[in-house]
């Protein structure tokens, strides 16, 4: 055949109409969609594949104004018409966060900071934290060293201090039964210390901070590797349960998103603000919030990310309403 007439049979086929075209872009629209209303059953035994979504859930957003574009590209009315669906569906899972917050009592103002264990800047980070005029401020990845620079850079206004391997509480009120929290999954080497609960005494009531650095994640040959990180979540979930103050703080990097099922064993035990987008990691182009401040009989009003410091991960402030208030 020669190539006129394979031209000709081609040129007899009638051309696809916009309600024809970019079947494959409305389908992809739909499980989208279908990700972000249903992100909670996928499941964590291929490469904790529901936590890796769970995770960047927020940022499954993207693909609206990428399938929009994609389908003006292709003229296709119907993926036009189909990408409607993952919009309706974020909104429909993120609206709370997206709802501006509304005025709320705080009588406890909490900054957690991952420091970064490479972050020499002592006097500057200690800066940024102060400007927030925080009554504690939790850290992570500080050394022996460092913590006591902390210490004499955070000064008068936060004389009160409890430092435990590579965490640490500087308070503007006394702190009392410091003691350390063992979360070391197994396996660790024994040198891992990341955790360590105070009593923050204040005039009317006492509150009990539990201040934590789990294990980091990773992509590696087994997919979204957390196993260390959700053991570790465990052990912390049985510490706070078995806590005998009503009043419990829980304060630290949780190296997880509140929306990771795989640490619901801790989340279930404590209470976040519902607004706000807090991306607090990493510092340069921060895509998730894994540093918290959450409560257990108290109230955390409102959450806002801190200017950076010369760490890779930005703060976080908390105002809290405490049961005294």
């Amino acid at each position: 055949m020669t190539v006129d007439a394979r031209h000709a049979i081609h040129s007899d086929r009638p051309a696809k109409t916009a309600w024809q075209r970019g079947r494959l872009l409305a389908l992809g629209s739909v499980l989208v969609a279908a990700l972000l209303l249903g992100h909670e059953l996928v499941p964590n035994r291929w490469g904790n594949l529901g936590s890796l979504v769970q995770t960047f859930l927020p940022w499954l957003g993207l693909a609206v104004p990428l399938g929009i574009l994609a389908a003006l590209v292709r003229r296709s009315a119907l993926a036009i018409l189909v990408v409607l669906l993952p919009l309706v569906a974020w909104i429909w899972v993120f609206l709370p966060q997206i709802r501006p917050p509304e005025p709320a009592p705080a009588d406890l103002t909490v900054v957690q900071h991952n420091a970064s264990d490479t972050n020499t800047d002592v006097a500057g980070t200690a800066e940024v934290l102060l400007a927030a005029e925080p009554d504690v401020v939790t850290l992570t990845e500080v050394s022996r060293e460092t913590a006591e620079q902390y210490t004499r850079a955070f000064g008068e206004a936060l004389p009160h201090h409890q430092t435990q391997g590579t965490v640490g509480v500087w308070s503007r009120y006394p702190l009392r039964d410091a003691t350390p929290v063992d979360i070391r999954p197994e396996g660790v080497e024994a040198t891992w210390d990341r955790c360590l609960r105070v009593v923050i005494r204040r005039e009317d009531a006492a509150v009990t901070l539990f201040v934590a650095h789990l294990p980091s994640v990773r992509f590696g040959s087994g997919g979204f590797e957390t196993g260390l990180r959700n053991a570790s979540a465990l052990q912390l979930a049985d510490a706070v349960a078995a806590e005998e103050n009503e009043t419990v703080l829980v304060a630290g990097d949780l190296n997880a998103v509140l929306a990771d099922d795989a640490i619901a064993p801790l989340t279930n035990l404590v209470t976040a603000p519902t607004t706000g987008f807090e991306l607090t990691y990493p510092a340069t182009f921060p895509v998730v919030q894994i540093d918290h401040v959450l409560a257990r009989g108290a109230t955390v009003t409102e959450t806002r990310a801190l200017p950076r410091t010369p760490s890779d991960h930005l703060p976080i402030l908390a105002r809290i309403d405490t049961p005294s208030s």
